[in-house]
Order: structure tokens, then sequence, then C-alpha cells
């Protein structure tokens, strides 16, 4: 491994260390200045962020009372036009191919959708997002399938759902990590507690299947499965 190469895995690693999944396709990354949360949902956990970024209006990744739990008089809200009919406060909109830069964040809004248009239509411009934080790149891919656009996508770190049904499967999931070639890849969209014996709702996937695609790419990238964790020790300040 040569010095740069080392320097990037260590740059990778350390912005790792501040990543958190709070259920379902939500996370909270904590920077070094910024605190950020994506698509809360069901959220055990609560505190203040600075940027909360809504990939698409669905009640799993929109809830007002999620949100509020990491609201605060300036946080803004990162997100396209039909979510934001729902949201009040700071609220930003964006579409796919805009980006927001703050403090020493950049944020790249992508295309998330499925190809038979049901039910992440292509033309309603539902989002994921790709984060820059200090050179180390992370790639939220909202509620997607396997999707062209995924060719133009370099990032480092990367955050995929494996529930199928309404989007990418494990097996969809395992030939997106093939596309991005990411360093680590860890699985959302499905619940923990849920096991195949007892799947109740076909769009949420369970512990078996975030198992099946960590072990369908430990070849490939660092997989790794994040645990909930308690609220006191997730949040900056």
């Amino acid at each position: 491994m040569n010095e740069q190469t080392s320097v990037k895995k260590n740059m990778v690693n350390e912005v790792l260390k501040g990543i958190y999944w709070l259920g379902q396709s939500g996370f909270l990354i904590n920077t070094e200045k910024k605190t950020i949360v994506i698509d809360p949902y069901q959220s055990e956990y609560s505190g203040l962020s600075d940027i909360i970024l809504i990939t698409h209006p669905h009640f799993d990744h929109l809830s007002i009372e999620d949100i509020d739990k990491f609201l605060k008089p300036s946080t803004v809200i990162i997100t396209e036009s039909q979510s934001a009919k729902k949201l009040s406060g700071n609220v930003q909109i964006i579409k796919p191919g805009d980006q927001v830069f703050i403090d020493n964040i950049i944020i790249s809004a992508v295309r998330a959708y499925n190809i038979n248009n049901d039910p992440h239509p292509k033309d309603n411009d539902w989002l994921g997002f790709i984060l820059d934080i200090d050179g180390v790149i992370i790639y939220h891919s909202g509620d997607t399938d396997v999707i062209p656009e995924m060719k133009t996508i370099t990032a480092d770190i990367v955050m995929l759902p494996v529930s199928g049904t309404y989007l990418m499967d494990v097996e969809n999931a395992v030939k997106a990590v093939n596309i991005i070639k990411p360093k680590i890849a860890i699985p959302m969209h499905f619940n923990p507690n849920l096991s195949h014996h007892y799947k109740i709702f076909p769009g949420v996937g369970t512990k078996e299947d975030a198992i099946k695609f960590v072990n369908a790419i430990d070849n490939i990238c660092l997989p790794i499965i994040l645990p909930n964790t308690p609220n006191n020790s997730i949040m900056n300040g």
C-alpha cells in the first residue's frame, strides 16, 4: 500500500466512525463541523442536526415525526419538490444534477428510480445523495433499482437497499457494488428484527437479506452491517 492509498484509507475510516444507522434507510453522519441526518424513520434516537436530507415523499423516508426529533431553528432540510410541499422551516429544493455547498461538505443530488417506473417513477426526479466530506465520498442511493446512472458514480462508502419488491434486492445490490466498486458497502432498507419467517411487509428487508448481501460482497469491498446506537453516543456537542 503506497502512502497516498494509506492516507485515503485512514480518511475513509475516520468518516466511517461518524456514521450511524437509524433504522430502515435512515442514517446520521457526524462530521467535524456538521451533523447530517438522512431519511429518519421510526428512529429511537433524537438530537440536533445541521442538515436533513430527504430522498422522496414515501412515508418511510419522509416522516415528520422523525424529522422533528432532529430539528433545530437553523437546520437546513434539503429535498425534492414533492417532499418540500409537506415540510416547513428552512427547506431547500434540489433536483438530480444539483449541488449544495455547506462548509466542508458538498451535497450532490442524483437520480433514484425504478426501471419499470412503479412505485418510484423516473419522471418524479426523486433523489439519491452523494456527499463529499473532505474528499471522502458517501453515496446514499435512496429507493432505486440498479440504474444506468450508477456507472457515473464514484464513492468510497455506499448505502444500498436490499429489500427487493419495490426496489433492488440483494442480487441487484451486489450488482450495484460491482458497478460502483466502493471501499465500504452498508445495507439498508431492512429491519434487523425481522426474519424471512416473519416478513409481514414486502417493502422491508430482513436480517437474512442483510447477511446475504454482506456474504456476497466480502471479496469485493468491506461490507458492514451497522448496529443501532444509543442516542447519547451519536450526536456532536
